[in-house]
C-alpha cells in the first residue's frame, strides 16, 4: 500500500518530532511516500535545496498523491499546503484520515472537520499516545474495504 503522509513544512515545525513517530508507525502499513515531512532536517523555509523551486515540489507531490493509495494527514497545526494536499486528495476520491490534537488547544477548521463523512474522509481526534492504535484502527477498515472490493 502506498501511503502518503500530510504534515506542515511552511506552516510550521512544532510537530516534526511527532511527525516522525507517524511515519515509522505508517510503515508497519506500507510504503510511505513523504517521508521527509519528517525530517527534522526540514525546516519552515521547506526544501530550498531544491534548485527546480516550488514547481518541482507541487508536480512531484501531485504525483505521488495520484499514485498514493490512502492519505494521512496531522492536521493540528495550520498549513495551506496540507489544505490544499487534502482538498486535491478529496478530488481524486482518496481514502483520507486527518489526525488532529485537540490538546494543542487549536480549533479545527470547518473545512477539514466539515469534509468528515465516515467513510471516504475520516478525522480523528487522538493524543500523541494514540497514534499507532488510531492508525490500526484506520488501516484494519482500508483492509477489509480491499477485501471487499476484490470479492
Amino acid at each position: 500500500m502506498k501511503v502518503y503522509f500530510c504534515g506542515s513544512i511552511r506552516g510550521g515545525r512544532d510537530d516534526a518530532r511527532l511527525y516522525g513517530r507517524i511515519v515509522e508507525a505508517l510503515r508497519e502499513y506500507g510504503t510511505v511516500m513523504t517521508e521527509h515531512v519528517s525530517s527534522s532536517e526540514l525546516t519552515e523555509r521547506g526544501e530550498d535545496s531544491s534548485a527546480a523551486g516550488d514547481r518541482f515540489i507541487h508536480d512531484r507531490d501531485v504525483d505521488w498523491l495520484t499514485r498514493s493509495d490512502v492519505i494521512v494527514a496531522e492536521v493540528t497545526q495550520p498549513s495551506l499546503g496540507v489544505g490544499y494536499e487534502l482538498g486535491r486528495a478529496v478530488n481524486m476520491q482518496k481514502r483520507i484520515l486527518c489526525l488532529f490534537r485537540p490538546s494543542s488547544g487549536r480549533k479545527l477548521s470547518a473545512m477539514i472537520r466539515g469534509a468528515a463523512d465516515g467513510e471516504r474522509f475520516l478525522v480523528r481526534d487522538y493524543s500523541e499516545e494514540q497514534v499507532a492504535e488510531v492508525l490500526e484502527a484506520f488501516f484494519n477498515t482500508q483492509t477489509s474495504r480491499m477485501k471487499m472490493v476484490c470479492s
